[in-house]
């Protein structure tokens, strides 16, 4: 598997990495980057020239879907009592299976198709195929890992600043939707090179469906971005804020936090000086 910096440099999109929108290559946080920018740096004591502010837009890969099928007949019954990890929907017919790495769920029917649903890559997309084909090998079915391909490829991304989506649809009607009474977002529709749909909102925020790889996320950014400009403005301060609130939420919950809230967050500062205010009563009743 090639590593984060071989990944870029052949166009291939992971989480946390920068998008440079107007040369299309990628601003990784590197070492290797670190090592090349500082053989550039003059050493004679000339300052460097100020380059030109570029834009750089993370894009987050929330789920990858595949497909693949085993090219026989399933049991789903069997499944659901020798398998590990499933639960049979009788209803819809079908079974899930969940598998802890990579984190992903199944779902197994009886003609054999599968569908798996959860990755962030699309090399762990591959990998959890493979190990549920794997596992229902072990059941006893005479499976083939065959037909497999992407599906569809959800990703997300913020702009740099608000979008007047009113006047943005009304400048792209054969390609935007607008229904404020329906939903709060443009959905605009991107046919070539690949086929996405964009959903855009006025806080800048994007979301990308229907893209058949992460490499077409990535092309439905740069094809969005130079449309979406002309029609920018400027977030407030209170905007800001939020944002960044909405960012320190999302990493507490990485973490491991729950509900990692503010109001958490003053609580467990408030026990902390209560703690505090406790061992410094104890000292001074030592001291007496």
């Amino acid at each position: 598997m090639a590593t984060t910096f071989e990944a870029a440099k052949n166009g291939i999109l992971t989480n946390g990495n920068h998008v440079d929108l107007k040369s299309g290559q990628y601003g990784l946080q590197q070492n290797a980057l670190k090592e090349e920018t500082a053989e550039t740096e003059p050493t004679n004591g000339d300052s460097a020239q100020p380059e030109e502010d570029v834009p750089e837009i993370d894009i987050e890969i929330s789920n990858v879907v595949c497909s693949f099928s085993v090219k026989c007949h399933l049991n789903l019954r069997e499944i659901a009592l020798k398998g590990t990890n499933v639960e049979f929907r009788r209803e819809q017919g079908m079974v899930t299976m969940k598998l802890r790495r990579p984190y992903t769920t199944a779902s197994i029917w009886s003609s054999g198709k599968v569908t798996v649903t959860g990755a962030t890559t699309e090399a762990c997309a591959h990998i959890a195929a493979r190990r549920v084909a794997r596992q229902l090998q072990k059941i006893g079915f005479k499976t083939r890992f065959s037909h497999y391909r992407v599906v569809n490829v959800l990703g997300s991304c913020t702009m740099p600043f608000n979008i007047k989506i009113a006047h943005f649809s009304e400048q792209y009607r054969n390609q935007a939707s607008y229904e404020p009474e329906l939903h709060p977002g443009v959905t605009f529709r991107i046919k070539e090179p690949h086929k996405a749909t964009l959903k855009i909102f006025s806080t800048g925020s994007i979301t990308i469906t229907g893209a058949p790889s992460v490499a077409a996320v990535q092309c439905a950014v740069e094809q969005i971005f130079p449309l979406v400009q002309p029609f920018r403005s400027e977030r407030t301060a209170a905007q800001i804020e939020k944002m960044e609130s909405r960012a320190e939420l999302k990493r507490l919950r990485s973490a491991g936090y729950s509900k990692p809230t503010k109001k958490l967050k003053t609580e467990i500062d408030s026990e902390d000086d209560d703690e505090e205010e406790e061992e410094d009563e104890s000292e001074e009743e030592d001291d007496d």
